[in-house]
């Protein structure tokens, strides 16, 4: 017994030995963990992004293109985002922002420790994957360089970036990086394209309700859309607020205000919507110079000649004068019904609704119910009710010609906060009307229309479409008339005439099928007679007039041929407008302009144009032919343009059959040509002229483009030497044209 007792250890030496073995134990965990987050840290550090480049960073931005007074008029991008600095932010957004996604971040060096193993405990307890717990600055690294998926390799990934980033960064960089990069829904990135979006303001004047509702989005920018879920979003917003209470930022009483504040949206309208053609025109140039990925995320900043107001104008005197003149010829019906088409009255969605309503815009809406001598209608969020008054002029009762399910044309009277409307009954039978207006003295093109809806085609009836000009052509047969030494005063024969062709006598006709005699080339020209302008084109030759035509800057294809003199021939409406500034300028033509100058985001000017100055005739034709095209609005067939009371000149033009309708005219400021016609070649109707379908459209855009400006004075056209005996001009011969025109 007394053996054993001595072999014993000690109380002592056995926990001595413990505390060896137990510290051995932990030295040896301790060395495993290091060796396995040094192991994990290589393993997922190998394929890590770059920190670094966050210093360069710029992320991709809007394409912005300016009218000629800095009003953005449209816009191109990818993502749609305007980048902005941290002070460009109002703190009541920040405030927002910490309170709803990190309240730590002030405190945290990128991660918050406890909130990560918190989270990493539930996923790990529920058996999910990884996720929550993400300061801002794990969200930013995330929307930088990583992957939307939830795995604990891209957690970890994310982990180590936020550390880089918060090694590298300050809180307010970081803040500034995250509130340019965030999507926060409908294709929208970054508060400051946001506030712009839902709000129609910078976010420098974001009051806390709609600070709050941007905070709300990052969660998830289409659960909580206030756009498509308003619930929801509310009570986010209201959380947001809830959390700048609890962290001091606000005062019980404000939070009690704000939850109680409606959302307030004040969507932005779609830029490109006001010129829609003229932005367009913009894409295609700048594209092919600059390539797609630079305009469409390089923040390019394109300042153009448009002018808001006039365009402004342009549209709704081309829409009303197309609404004019489908009132004259009647209801003709045969509208799309969604129900025949298997389409149901609740989802049914036009593209007109995807931009906010305005009062005094056309619209497609859908028919919901109608009975008797009513229908109700809907079109985005608004619904109106139509009575007979409201449909007068198709001369039937409403449950004869509109059904449910029918997409109707209107035009919007009025709109109510509480969604109700009110409208007229319009028709769209497909007729399109263009129109071009140019600044005479610099060659700024201020005003473009290319047709009814680009929404429903995108093809430019101002630049693409090629259209007889009718009579709008005979100037250039004057002019090269009086070029050559002919004077207003002289005369010509109106009268029966054939001309010879390969194919046998033709014999041409005015408009009016009447001859007027012996005339002065003034009359000829004001009352828009075929016979004298063909016996002029034929004595000079159609070649010579073709020329003078190209001199103007007419470059589409004009076939050598005497019905040329008569306008037929296609040519386009910007180049037909353009051609006619050269009577106001003095003889001289400004080649057109759109763009003025294109910069890149840092400011570097890329390309800046100047005025593009052509000798055409001399200051004695033009001032000579101003005064004969005056004549047309004082007497002749563009009489109605005397109404406005202004320095007027210009010429209609129709052709065979009244398939296109124009008048190109000017003030000494303002040059502008308006065309009507369908795209096909198909009539207008009887007696459809440039005078009545075309001439009130141009006076509409005249009277508001010139409204409270001063109209200025054509230059006097030169005194010419008595003329006792008038020249007389007067020969037929050789060519038949096929074009009546007037």
């Amino acid at each position: 017994m007394e053996l054993l007792s001595q072999d014993l250890p000690p109380v002592e030496i056995v926990g001595k030995q413990l505390i060896h073995r137990v510290l051995f134990a932990l030295a040896v965990l301790i060395a495993a963990l290091a060796g396995s987050l040094g192991g994990l840290f290589l393993v997922y550090s190998t394929d890590l992004p770059q920190v670094e480049e966050l210093e360069s960073y710029r992320p991709s931005s809007v394409t912005e293109v300016y009218d000629d007074q800095g009003r953005v008029i449209g816009s191109f991008a990818l993502q749609r985002r305007v980048v902005a600095s941290y002070s460009d932010y109002p703190p009541v957004l920040w405030q927002a922002l910490i309170s709803i996604e990190d309240k730590d971040f002030y405190r945290h060096w990128g991660v918050n420790v406890w909130r990560t193993f918190g989270a990493a405990y539930r996923d790990i307890e529920s058996g999910g994957k990884v996720q929550g717990a993400s300061t801002l600055t794990m969200q930013l690294a995330r929307n930088l360089f990583l992957s939307p998926d939830r795995s604990f390799h891209r957690k970890i990934q994310e982990t180590l970036l936020a550390i880089q980033i918060e090694h590298r960064f300050t809180k307010q960089q970081i803040l500034t990086l995250y509130a340019n990069q965030i999507y926060l829904g409908h294709g929208v990135y970054g508060f400051e394209a946001a506030s712009e979006y839902y709000f129609s303001k910078p976010a420098k004047q974001l009051t806390l309700e709609e600070a709050s509702l941007l905070a709300a989005l990052p969660k998830s920018p289409v659960y909580y859309s206030p756009i498509v879920h308003p619930d929801r979003a509310l009570k986010r917003r209201n959380l947001v607020i809830n959390g700048m209470l609890e962290d001091g930022k606000i005062t019980a009483q404000r939070a009690v205000a704000a939850r109680e504040t409606p959302l307030g949206l004040d969507l932005a309208h779609d830029l490109n919507s006001l010129a829609p053609y003229f932005v367009e025109n913009i894409r295609r140039y700048l594209e092919n110079k600059y390539g797609s990925d630079r305009v469409h995320e390089g923040g390019l900043r394109v300042y153009t000649s448009l002018d808001v107001d006039m365009q402004r104008a342009a549209r709704k005197a081309v829409l009303d004068g197309l609404a004019a003149y489908e009132k004259r010829q009647g209801w003709k019906g045969h509208l799309e019904n969604v129900v025949d088409e298997g389409a149901e009255l609740k989802t049914y969605e036009n593209p007109d609704w995807d931009d906010e309503a305005e009062v005094g815009d056309y619209i497609h809406a859908l028919v919901t119910a109608a009975s008797g001598n009513s229908a109700v209608i809907k079109f985005g969020r608004y619904s109106a009710e139509m009575t007979s008054a409201d449909s007068a002029w198709t001369r039937r009762k409403i449950s004869e010609i509109l059904k449910p399910g029918d997409v109707v044309y209107v035009k919007i009277l009025s709109l109510a906060a509480n969604g109700r409307a009110s409208v007229d009954l319009e028709q769209d039978s497909g007729a399109q009307g263009a129109l071009v207006a140019i600044d005479n003295g610099t060659g700024e093109i201020k005003a473009m229309v290319g047709g009814r809806d680009f929404n429903e085609s995108k093809f430019n009836r101002a630049t693409e479409a090629l259209r007889q000009v009718g009579s709008s052509f005979k100037p250039y047969v004057y002019t090269a008339a009086i070029d050559k030494g002919a004077r207003p005063d002289d005369t010509i024969v109106d009268e029966p005439v054939a001309f010879q062709t390969e194919s046998g006598p033709y014999i041409p006709h005015n408009y009016e099928e009447n001859f007027e005699g012996t005339i002065t080339l003034r009359r000829a020209l004001a009352q828009s007679l075929n016979i004298p302008a063909l016996k002029l084109a034929n004595n000079m030759g159609i070649q010579t007039v073709i020329d003078y035509a190209r001199r103007f800057g007419i470059s589409s294809p004009l076939p050598p041929y005497l019905p040329v003199a008569l306008g037929a021939a296609g040519v386009s409406v910007l180049e037909q407008t353009s051609a006619y500034s050269v009577f106001p300028d003095d003889g001289v033509r400004i080649v057109p302009r759109d763009i003025l100058k294109v910069s890149d985001y840092e400011g570097r000017v890329l390309e800046e144009d100047y005025p593009d100055v052509k000798d055409v005739i001399s200051a004695r034709t033009a001032r000579l032919m101003t005064s004969m095209l005056q004549s047309v609005v004082e007497h002749g067939t563009g009489v109605a343009a005397s109404s406005l009371k202004l320095p007027l000149a210009g010429k209609t033009g129709t052709t065979n059959n009244f398939t296109d309708a124009w008048f190109i005219g000017f003030s000494p400021s303002t040059t502008c040509g308006a065309w009507i016609g369908y795209d096909e070649q198909k009539s207008l109707g009887p007696r459809e002229t440039g005078a009545r379908a075309a001439l009130p459209v141009w006076m509409d855009f005249m009277k508001a483009a010139l409204a409270g400006k001063d109209p200025g004075a054509f230059q006097p056209p030169p005194e010419l030497p008595p003329n006792p005996v008038a020249q007389k001009l007067d020969k037929a011969d050789d060519a038949a044209p096929e074009e009546e025109a007037r």
